[in-house]
């Protein structure tokens, strides 16, 4: 059996005494203190997450643009350098191949950062969309390079109200500048790293990229500073289900559209073609069997992932996808991909959790408010 891959940020991971579990192929903290603690601590103050198992792949090349746009949901072309977006990479029948983000330096240069579990595959079928033909010349692959820089890069997302101020006065990195989804390359200890306003937790906050030392040293200068909690997976995952943020493999999948995931918004129907687009478009227009709803329990029992979602007459309309007792409203809620005739808001359905059913009313899926600096 392949032993897990480790961060270069492992072995301060183990000194600090964080429950370490596999995750995406890689050995990764899920918490030191506590998952409430830590979720706490991005809620109203800061957190500091190692996210070096993340996966990066750089594109580039005369028509790097045309290429992003052709395997991304979402339009580049229309991006400024410096922006980042968000979006999908779809196979041909509409389902995810994986959810990331694009960073738009020039028309020839973009970075693609995608999800740990996903890198093997992700990668292949990136590398296979290079020889299909360009949608402009017809009988020619794209001219592009790409580079995959999984294993030279690693990042921390630092996240939280206090993430600016950490930022700037412990690592000495400008960031006051930077709006919401955009980037720019800088210097720490006289060496490139990338800076996005971007995170995955509800909250502002950054996410920095650089080599394994730079990283190292920024985890050491933010633990010594004790202006920032160290935090796990754990709460990475309470944070950013409380805030409606799907995750690969339970909100999005091969086997679940954006029109089912309800992220349609980050689908451009309108640009040029792309991979995926004339499925989504057909399942828009004729409306998709099942969507992606909240739950809010009347109990405190807690939904979990697989669970079954049954109407009123005890029929199976679905699965949660995600749940938990919310730390930050102290409410039982769930995300759940049900029938769409039981999507609508206020619809009461039950959820069986164990041999027990208990009821439920279907909700918005952001369950607590976003405070995202604009």
């Amino acid at each position: 059996m392949e032993e897990n891959k480790k961060t270069c940020l492992h072995s301060c991971h183990v000194a600090q005494g964080a429950l370490m579990s596999p995750f995406g192929g890689f050995d990764m903290p899920i918490q030191y203190r506590g998952i409430v603690e830590e979720h706490n601590a991005v809620r109203n103050e800061c957190g500091v997450f190692d996210v070096s198992h993340m996966g990066e792949v750089m594109v580039t090349g005369d028509d790097a643009t045309r290429f992003v746009n052709y395997i991304f949901s979402n339009d580049v072309d229309a991006a400024q350098p410096g922006q980042c977006l968000y979006g999908m990479m779809l196979h041909g029948d509409g389902g995810v191949v994986d959810d990331l983000l694009v960073y738009k330096f020039n028309e020839n240069k973009y970075l693609l950062v995608i999800n740990a579990s996903n890198i093997a595959k992700d990668e292949a079928w990136i590398t296979e969309r290079m020889n299909d033909d360009n949608p402009d010349t017809p009988g020619k692959p794209f001219r592009v390079d790409v580079e995959m820089l999984s294993e030279v890069t690693a990042e921390l997302a630092i996240q939280g109200p206090t993430a600016e101020k950490v930022v700037e006065e412990v690592l000495g990195i400008g960031c006051s500048d930077l709006t919401f989804y955009t980037f720019k390359e800088t210097k720490f200890s006289g060496h490139d790293v990338l800076i996005s306003r971007t995170g995955y937790t509800g909250e502002d906050g950054f996410e920095v990229y650089g080599g394994d030392a730079d990283i190292v040293e920024m985890w050491r200068l933010l633990m010594e500073s004790k202006r920032c909690e160290p935090c796990g997976l754990g709460c990475r995952d309470t944070l950013r289900f409380e805030v409606g943020l799907p995750l690969y493999g339970d909100e999005l999948a091969d086997s679940i559209t954006p029109v089912e995931a309800c992220l349609t918004m980050f689908v451009k129907l309108d640009k040029a073609p792309f991979m995926g687009r004339d499925a989504v478009a057909a399942q828009k227009a004729a409306g998709a069997p099942r969507k992606l709803v909240g739950l809010e329990l009347a109990d405190r029992a807690i939904p979990r992932h697989g669970y079954e979602v049954l109407d009123e007459a005890d029929e199976v309309v679905g699965y949660v996808t995600t749940g938990y007792h919310s730390i930050s409203t102290d409410k039982s809620v769930a995300m759940a991909l049900v029938d769409t005739r039981c999507a609508a808001m206020g619809t009461p359905l039950k959820v069986r959790i164990r041999k027990k059913t208990f009821p439920c009313t279907v909700v918005g899926k952001k369950f607590y408010k976003k405070s995202y600096k604009k």
